[in-house]
């Protein structure tokens, strides 16, 4: 994965649940332009923040033997914007789990300041599983879309 948009877990329970926390900082070059004057964490990087958390939890319940791969998120929901200081948690559920792929229900909340435990978004992530020997998969920048064991390097 090239951007990783989370920056440790707090917690990862093989086939279940993990948590991972994203602390959001008016350095991060993203929050320049959006919004300028109103620096906010985009919707889209929270998504993939979340589906990262998700991702690793179905990569490890399996040892990592497929490539997850985001397919579709059917369901986001939005409570509040993030700010810069805002740090967001994210917490992913495993809901199913099979060969061809798996969905985790995840939810960010704010983890910190006057507002800690307030919701900030919600979604249902679907991801498929693909054969890592498949030759049509071989010649594809993993690094972009697939969750692997390298993720994990934010556990520390």
């Amino acid at each position: 994965m090239r951007w990783i948009w989370i920056d440790r877990f707090e917690e990862l329970v093989r086939g279940e649940r993990a948590a991972a926390i994203k602390c959001v900082s008016r350095g991060e070059a993203h929050l320049t332009d959006h919004f300028e004057g109103d620096p906010q964490l985009p919707a889209s990087l929270m998504i993939e923040g979340m589906a990262q958390t998700a991702g690793i939890l179905l990569g490890q319940t399996t040892d990592f033997k497929h490539l997850v791969v985001l397919a579709k998120v059917p369901r986001a929901t939005f409570h509040r914007i993030a700010y810069p200081g805002d740090v967001v948690r994210y917490e992913a559920v495993i809901q199913t789990l099979t060969e061809q792929g798996g969905s985790c229900d995840v939810t960010a909340t704010l983890a910190n300041g006057p507002e800690a435990g307030a919701a900030v978004a919600e979604a249902e992530i679907l991801f498929a599983h693909l054969d890592p020997d498949d030759p049509d998969y071989k010649g594809a920048d993993q690094r972009n879309f697939v969750f692997t064991s390298n993720l994990l390097q934010v556990m520390d």
